[in-house]
C-alpha cells in the first residue's frame, strides 16, 4: 500500500506524528523513506519539484483559511531542482525577465486599482451633494480591498468586477459602521450568515440615503465617522 502511494501525488494535512500525513479520508500514511519536506515560500522551486516527480502537498486549515505547510518529495528531486534553479537564476537574462514581469504586474495592478475605484464610485451612486464623500469612501474601500494577496472579494475572479465592488462596499460598511466585529454570534449553522444578511440590508438602506441626497449632519454621518476612525488609527 505504501509503496503504491509513494508513486502518487496527493494532498493532505500534517499527521499526528512527524513524517506522517493525514489524507482527506482520514488515513494516516508514513512519509516514504528518502523523502524530505520542502517548506513553502519559493513558488518556482515548488513548481519544479512537482513537475519532476511524486509529491505530497501538505495544507492546514485554520478557520476559513488554508495554509501551505510545504510538500514532501524525494530528496534527490529537491536537490536537483534547487541546483538547476540556482543556475537559471544566476543568468543575467533571468534577472531581466524578472524585472519585466514585475513591471508588468505593477502596471496591471495599478490599472485594476483605478478600475475598481471607479466601479465602487459607480456602485455608491451618491447624489452630487455627497460626491466628495463618495470619493473618500471609494478610496478607503479600494485601498482595503485591492492589495495583492489580501484575500478579499476584490481579488477573486469568480464574479464580475461590478459585483466585487458591491461586495467590497458591503463588507467595508459591515466592519466600519456596525458592531459586527464585537458581536457574540451563536455557533449555530447559518447564524452568522443571517446576521451578515441583516447588516447588509441595513447598509444598503444607509447608502440609499446618500443616493437620495438627504442632508445628514457631519456629526451624525456614519461614513464620516468611519473615515475619521480610520484616519486616527493610522
Amino acid at each position: 500500500m505504501i509503496a503504491a502511494m509513494s508513486n502518487d501525488t496527493l494532498t493532505g494535512r500534517p499527521g499526528p506524528t512527524p513524517r506522517t500525513v493525514r489524507t482527506d479520508d482520514g488515513s494516516v500514511l508514513p512519509v516514504p523513506d528518502g523523502w524530505e519536506l520542502l517548506p513553502p515560500g519559493d513558488a518556482g522551486l515548488t513548481r519544479r519539484v512537482k513537475a519532476n516527480g511524486p509529491t505530497w502537498t501538505i495544507q492546514e486549515k485554520r478557520g476559513r483559511k488554508t495554509f501551505s505547510r510545504g510538500i514532501w518529495a524525494p530528496a534527490g528531486i529537491i536537490v536537483t531542482a534547487r541546483a538547476d534553479l540556482a543556475v537559471e537564476r544566476a543568468d543575467p537574462a533571468y534577472a531581466r525577465k524578472r524585472e519585466a514581469d514585475t513591471l508588468r504586474r505593477e502596471k496591471a495592478q495599478t490599472q485594476y486599482v483605478s478600475n475598481f475605484y471607479e466601479e465602487v464610485v459607480g456602485y455608491l451612486g451618491f447624489a452630487p451633494t455627497h460626491a466628495e464623500l463618495a470619493s473618500r469612501v471609494a478610496r478607503a474601500v479600494t485601498d482595503h480591498a485591492t492589495p495583492v494577496g489580501s484575500g478579499t472579494v476584490a481579488r477573486t475572479k469568480r464574479i464580475a468586477v461590478d459585483q466585487r465592488a458591491e461586495a467590497a462596499v458591503i463588507a467595508w460598511l459591515r466592519h466600519q459602521t456596525t458592531t459586527y466585529d464585537s458581536m457574540r454570534i451563536a455557533r449555530v449553522k447559518g447564524a452568522r450568515r443571517e446576521i451578515r444578511r441583516q447588516l447588509a440590508h441595513a447598509s444598503k438602506q444607509l447608502l440609499d440615503r446618500y443616493r437620495r441626497g438627504e442632508a445628514i449632519p457631519e456629526n451624525e454621518c456614519p461614513l464620516r465617522k468611519a473615515l475619521l476612525a480610520l484616519l486616527k488609527a493610522g
